[in-house]
């Protein structure tokens, strides 16, 4: 059998109406640009043949029903189909509140992305279907919420989606499956799921995930929530221990990829264009090209002045990765290596990154210089799956 697709991905996007921007000072976001920027993405995918386009979640800035409306329309709108899943900023409360809509609404507005699919409870807000044929997507939930029905800060599966999901599975045994989800599955950065500051991107039980998807040879999930740019990979079959995965391009098959997508919101402003190809040899390769977007209204030179105000919100972060263990830096310490760590989480975020810190003490040249990708397949490359 051949198979040949090619699809798009956005992520984040954290559209809000013009009354809906938040006015706090210490976001990373430029949410005020969200609806110009997802437009101008939107210009550049008619001028492909998408087959489908992914948007792993955060599709709204704090839930607003305005802002879901506006979107779920102009998702309508579009010549092909398209498909998400929740994310953190799109359900705060699971019974909603002044500003945020309750949980069961979200597959209501999204009900021709995905969630129309879905049988039996029609609220689920987790779907299987079947973006083209031979090919099955998943889309899953990974938010949840307290006894009080207030969101949790970090992502988890809960058991009853994990029994539906292997379901799913079984009943698509060799069939071409890819997966969908907030929250990351694989670490993408060094020591994440360990971290105070790294491991609410993740999901709590990803072990779990990942050993049912390596179970039914699923390759590949598609996650955003970190806003960073980053191709991540387990070996299949092997023993999960998500703390030591090492992100890598291997020439053979036999691994599960996690590619998250950086946010359209927040520098470098990316998105991602995908094509899949499988010979009747079995063999596929999956091969990406990532795009940025390079301005905005009020924002001629948008990557540069973007990067800019990226590397100035970041500067309480790198303190803290400073001040925090393993480093425990003093203030006074850490004041002195700031100037030079002052675009390290914008490269972080662009995705590729290497770092060199010879003038550090050796303890913080190593902790910092570890967060370098180990070979440039973060915007660009062909897997083999």
């Amino acid at each position: 059998m051949t198979l040949s697709f090619r699809f798009a991905i956005a992520s984040d996007l954290h559209i809000a109406l013009p009354h809906t921007v938040p006015q706090h000072t210490t976001r990373f976001h430029r949410t005020e640009l969200s609806i110009p920027i997802f437009e101008q993405v939107l210009e550049q995918f008619a001028q492909l043949d998408l087959d489908f386009l992914l948007i792993p979640g955060d599709l709204t800035q704090d839930g607003e029903p305005e802002n879901h409306e506006w979107l779920s329309q102009r998702l309508s709108d579009l010549p092909y189909p398209v498909y998400v899943v929740p994310g953190n900023h799109d359900v705060l409360e699971r019974e909603g509140g002044d500003r945020s809509i309750a949980a069961d609404m979200f597959p209501t507005y999204y009900s021709q992305c995905g969630y129309g699919y879905r049988n039996g409870a029609s609220k689920s807000l987790y779907y299987a279907c079947s973006p083209i044929s031979d090919v099955t997507l998943i889309g899953l939930n990974s938010i949840f919420f307290d006894d009080e029905g207030q969101q949790l800060h970090t992502g988890r599966l809960d058991k009853e989606q994990l029994i539906w999901l292997e379901g799913v599975l079984q009943n698509h045994s060799g069939q071409m499956v890819m997966v969908m989800v907030h929250h990351n599955v694989v670490e993408h950065l060094p020591g994440q799921s360990r971290s105070a500051l790294g491991r609410r991107y993740m999901l709590e039980n990803a072990p779990a995930l990942i050993a049912l998807l390596q179970q039914y040879g699923v390759r590949l999930v598609f996650t955003g929530h970190l806003h960073v740019q980053d191709v991540a990979s387990v070996a299949a079959n092997s023993t999960i221990n998500v703390s030591s995965s090492v992100r890598q391009e291997l020439s053979t098959g036999d691994r599960l990829y996690d590619i998250t997508t950086g946010s359209l919101v927040t520098y470098p402003h990316p998105f991602r264009i995908l094509e899949y190809q499988q010979t009747d040899t079995h063999q596929a390769t999956l091969c990406f090209e990532t795009k940025r977007i390079s301005s905005a209204p009020g924002w001629d030179d948008l990557q540069a002045l973007s990067r800019e105000f990226m590397a100035e919100q970041s500067s309480r972060f790198m303190m803290r990765l400073l001040t925090d263990p393993p480093l425990s830096m003093s203030e006074c310490e850490a004041i002195e290596l700031l100037p030079h760590l002052r675009y390290f989480w914008p490269d972080i975020t662009n995705g590729d990154a290497a770092f060199h810190f010879p003038q550090f003490p050796q303890a913080a040249q190593l902790f910092f210089e570890r967060f370098s990708a180990p070979q440039a397949i973060d915007n660009s490359a062909t897997l083999v799956i």
